[in-house]
């Protein structure tokens, strides 16, 4: 039987996994049409920077929840 506490990490997980995918979608989606509408490459760096953000919080994320686990 799981505990609350594996719970919490399969939830945590899954939106992990939200994140990233969802961060990469949009990238790449903020990418092309940046590319196809000719807009200035500081929205390029932003639209970086953002993904790059929520990376590094999934990376934290999933980090917590391993450390939990081999606690």
């Amino acid at each position: 039987m799981r505990g609350a506490g594996q719970d919490r990490d399969a939830r945590q997980m899954r939106l992990a996994a939200l994140v990233i995918a969802g961060a990469m979608c949009l990238w790449l989606l903020v990418q092309a049409l940046g590319s196809y509408y000719g807009w200035a490459g500081e929205w390029a760096f932003l639209a970086d920077l953002a993904a790059i953000g929520a990376f590094v919080w999934s990376l934290i994320v999933t980090w917590r929840i391993w450390r939990r686990r081999n606690a």
